[in-house]
C-alpha cells in the first residue's frame, strides 16, 4: 500500500473541516480533491462507504482506493451485497437503477459515509439522479466540485440542503442570485442568471456549514499556459449556408430553420464538414510526437480524428459516450487522447500530456474551463500549450471569446438579441 503525502492546502482543508461530518470541498480543478476526500472519508471510521461519481471516473476511484487503502474491501457496485468495512463505487446513472442499494444502505444498523464526486451533478432537484442521491440517508457526506469556484451559485441549492443549511429556495435566490426574465418566443419565458450578490456572505454561511472554497492561484504555483490560435481557411459551403440558410453537404441537407439550428450547422460546417481543419490538425500532429489531448463535440469528428491518427500511426485513447479507454495514454508517449466534452471535460486526469488541441469548441464556459484543467493541475511540471483550431470568418472566434469569459454562448446570444448568429 502506498502512502499519501498531502500538500499544505490539502492538510489545511482537512483541519478546517475537522469538526464537520458533512463537508464540501469546492476546489479549482487540479488541486487534488480525490486525496482530500479519501482522507476525510477515512477519518469517519465507518464500515460502509459509497462513492458516487461520473461513469468515466469509476475506475479512477477504484484504483485510488486500491492503491492507498488496502485495509478496505474495494469494489464497483453491480449486484453484489455490501460487505463489512467496504468502499463501493457507483456512477450516478446506475444508482438510479439500483433502488435496492439505497434501501440496503438506509437499513444498515451502522453509520454510512458518502462521497459525491462532481457534486454539481445533483444541481437539478427534479432530476432522477438528484432524487436518487437525496434518498440516501448518509450519516457523513463529502461533496467535491470545481465548478463553484467560477460562480455557478444558482446550482448550489441542493448541495446546501445536503450540507444542512436550513434556507428556503426562494430566500436563497432572492438573497444571492441576480436574474432577468427573458422571452424566447411567446411560449418559452425563461429566467436568466445575470450575476450574484452578497457573495462573501454566501461563502461565509457555507463555510459555517462545512464548505471550503479554494482557487488554484491561492493554493499553488502551476506551470505557465501558452495559447495558440491556429487559423483554418473557411469553405464556400459555409458562406452559402450563412446566406441562404440551406445547403447540401455530404449527402445531407442542412436547413437553418431557427437561430439554434442555424448556429448548430454553422458550427458543424466550420468543423465537421471543413476538410481544411483536418489538414491543420494533421500538420500539428506531425510536428510533435508527444502525448496530445484533443477535445471535440460530434461523433463524426471523433471518427475523422481517429482515422487520421491511424493514418499517422499514432496510438489512440478516448473518453466519450462509447467508453473510457486510456490504456495507450498510460503506456505510449505518442498517444493522441480524443475526449468528448460531456464525457471528459471534468473529472479526469490527463497531466501526462501538456498539450490540448481544441478541434471544436464547447458552448459552455464551464466545460471549457474544466477541459483546460485536465492537464493544468497538480503533477504537471511543464508549460501547458492550448491550440485552438479556429475557422476564418466563422462563429468560432465569437464562441472562443465567450467561453474564455466562463460564460454560456447560447445565453449570450439571446441576451444580446443577436439576429446574426454567425
Amino acid at each position: 500500500m502506498q502512502t499519501i503525502n498531502l500538500m499544505p492546502h490539502q492538510t489545511k482543508a482537512l483541519e478546517d473541516t475537522k469538526q464537520f461530518n458533512r463537508v464540501a470541498y469546492y476546489f479549482d480543478v487540479g488541486l487534488g480533491k480525490t486525496f482530500i476526500a479519501s482522507e476525510k472519508l477515512k477519518s469517519f471510521h465507518t464500515y460502509f462507504n459509497i462513492v458516487i461519481c461520473q461513469k468515466s471516473k469509476v475506475n479512477d476511484w477504484l484504483n485510488h482506493f486500491k492503491t492507498y487503502y488496502n485495509d478496505y474491501t474495494i469494489s464497483e457496485f453491480k449486484c453484489q451485497s455490501l460487505v463489512f468495512k467496504s468502499i463501493i463505487v457507483i456512477n450516478y446513472d446506475l444508482l438510479i437503477k439500483r433502488p435496492e442499494l439505497i434501501k440496503h444502505l438506509n437499513d444498515l444498523p451502522y453509520p454510512v459515509s458518502m462521497i459525491l464526486d462532481e457534486s454539481q451533478y445533483v444541481k437539478n432537484p427534479s432530476a432522477l439522479r438528484t432524487k436518487a442521491v437525496m434518498k440516501i440517508k448518509a450519516d457523513n457526506l463529502i461533496m467535491l466540485s470545481g465548478t463553484v469556484c467560477s460562480g455557478q451559485y444558482e446550482f448550489l441549492y441542493t448541495q446546501i440542503k445536503l450540507l444542512g443549511w436550513n434556507i428556503t429556495s426562494g430566500s436563497y435566490w432572492d438573497r444571492y442570485i441576480i436574474t432577468k426574465d427573458l422571452n424566447i418566443g411567446k411560449s418559452f419565458p425563461i429566467q436568466i442568471v445575470q450575476g450574484y450578490k452578497h457573495v462573501h456572505e454566501l461563502k461565509e454561511n457555507l463555510k459555517s456549514h462545512g464548505a471550503v472554497f479554494l482557487r488554484a492561484d491561492e493554493a499553488l504555483t502551476l506551470p505557465d499556459k501558452v495559447e495558440i490560435i491556429e487559423n483554418v481557411p473557411n469553405t464556400p459551403t459555409y458562406a452559402k449556408f450563412k446566406k441562404d440558410k440551406i445547403v447540401k453537404v455530404a449527402d445531407k441537407q442542412l436547413i437553418g430553420e431557427t437561430a439554434l439550428t442555424e448556429m448548430l450547422y454553422l458550427r458543424q460546417l466550420a468543423s465537421v464538414y471543413n476538410k481544411n481543419k483536418m489538414e491543420k490538425l494533421e500538420a500539428i500532429l506531425e510536428s510533435t510526437h508527444d502525448r496530445v489531448v484533443i477535445f471535440y463535440n460530434w461523433t463524426a469528428e471523433f471518427e475523422n480524428i481517429k482515422t487520421l491518427c491511424e493514418k499517422l500511426k499514432r496510438h489512440v485513447s478516448y473518453v466519450n459516450g462509447i467508453g473510457d479507454d486510456r490504456t495507450n495514454y498510460n503506456i505510449h508517449d505518442d498517444t493522441v487522447t480524443i475526449v468528448q466534452y460531456q464525457a471528459g471535460s471534468s473529472g479526469i486526469n490527463l497531466q501526462l500530456s501538456n498539450k490540448i488541441i481544441y478541434f471544436s469548441l464547447p458552448l459552455s464556459g464551464d466545460d471549457f474551463c474544466q477541459s483546460q484543467g485536465r492537464i493544468h493541475r497538480i503533477g504537471q511540471n511543464r508549460t501547458c500549450f492550448y491550440f485552438y483550431l479556429i475557422t476564418d470568418n466563422s462563429l468560432e472566434s465569437k464562441i472562443l471569446e465567450v467561453v474564455k469569459r466562463k460564460e454560456n454562448y447560447i445565453l449570450q446570444l439571446f441576451l444580446k438579441g443577436e439576429e446574426d448568429v454567425s
